[in-house]
């Protein structure tokens, strides 16, 4: 419970980026204009996935939910973030900052599990590929992909379910554009080491064993790829991953420059830098990649134009 003189938490002000407000008008549009990018490269994925029976392997079925939990996970921040930018203000409701701390971070760790399901993915195709119909079969797809959604939100919501417990009655503002986790646990009056035991753990299957599972599985790929006796034949078969590994370049650098880079009060402008890099980077990234860099993905762009310019002199 709250002291007498303290009252519950029933606002919160997000502080944004302090000092820049010179500058609010070239962000915003940056930053309007990368999260328009984002929907719309992410959604096409989603949406040729969907629509062309040649992208219904298990390897694009993977990547339409990644881009939708890419989609995801921009919308719970980036609008929120754009509207403290236009007006300064940042006050939400604390129920509200903390149903986006829920959303961004099950949308955020789902990524974890599903980019190592697609290095598994590729561990098969490059290290098995004859049995990898066999292997990598739809219904394991299925599985693999439902698997990550319910684990990911199972461990957030035992989490975010223990957080709501505690008493917050310090103080009613938090200097970062959204609501982050440590930020939240630092308003907090009660008790938390048993909650931070709980997130350490979750961690460590959120993220720690879905990154040391993708080594491996890139190492097994790496000696597969070094038996390969002929120079085209080892840079084809590097290409087949090479999309992938990016996005894992990307993803884990990022989220341990985030998460794991030492931080202290001084460089809390720095840490909101780094979370930026996070949420929009990745989302960026991944439909550049996937396709301007892959054939099946560029055909499939090709049948819609041609379907939509049919429809058009039909019309």
């Amino acid at each position: 419970m709250c002291e007498e003189n303290q009252t519950q938490i029933t606002h919160i002000r997000l502080l944004g980026f302090q000092g820049l407000s010179k500058y609010k008008t070239i962000i915003f549009i940056v930053l309007f204009l990368t999260y328009a990018f984002i929907l719309v490269g992410n959604l096409l994925i989603i949406l040729l996935v969907t629509t062309f029976d040649h992208l219904k392997t298990p390897m694009f079925i993977l990547l339409k939910h990644l881009s939708l939990a890419d989609v995801l996970v921009t919308t719970c921040i980036v609008p929120v973030m754009l509207g403290i930018i236009f007006d300064e203000k940042g006050i939400l409701p604390f129920w509200g900052c903390l149903m986006q701390l829920y959303s961004s971070g099950i949308f955020g760790f789902v990524q974890c599990l599903l980019i190592a399901v697609m290095s598994y993915d590729r561990y098969l195709a490059i290290c098995h590929p004859l049995r990898y119909t066999s292997l990598m079969s739809p219904d394991l797809c299925l599985q693999l992909v439902v698997g990550s959604w319910f684990l990911d939100t199972i461990l957030i919501s035992s989490e975010f379910f223990f957080l709501i417990q505690f008493d917050f009655c310090s103080f009613t503002y938090i200097d970062h554009f959204f609501c982050d986790f440590g930020p939240i646990v630092e308003l907090a009056t009660s008790d938390t080491s048993n909650l931070m035991v709980q997130d350490l753990v979750i961690c460590v299957l959120g993220f720690s064993f879905p990154f040391a599972f993708i080594i491996m599985t890139y190492l097994c790929i790496f000696f597969s790829i070094v038996k390969i006796s002929s120079t085209y034949g080892r840079r084809k078969t590097f290409f087949t991953c090479s999309s992938h590994l990016t996005t894992v370049c990307v993803y884990y650098g990022t989220l341990i420059t985030v998460y794991m880079a030492p931080s202290n009060e001084s460089t809390s402008n720095t840490n909101k830098y780094r979370s930026i890099l996070l949420i929009v980077v990745t989302p960026v990234i991944n439909p550049i990649i996937y396709s301007l860099r892959n054939n099946e993905m560029k055909r499939a762009i090709q049948m819609m134009m041609s379907r939509i310019f049919q429809n058009i002199w039909k019309g």
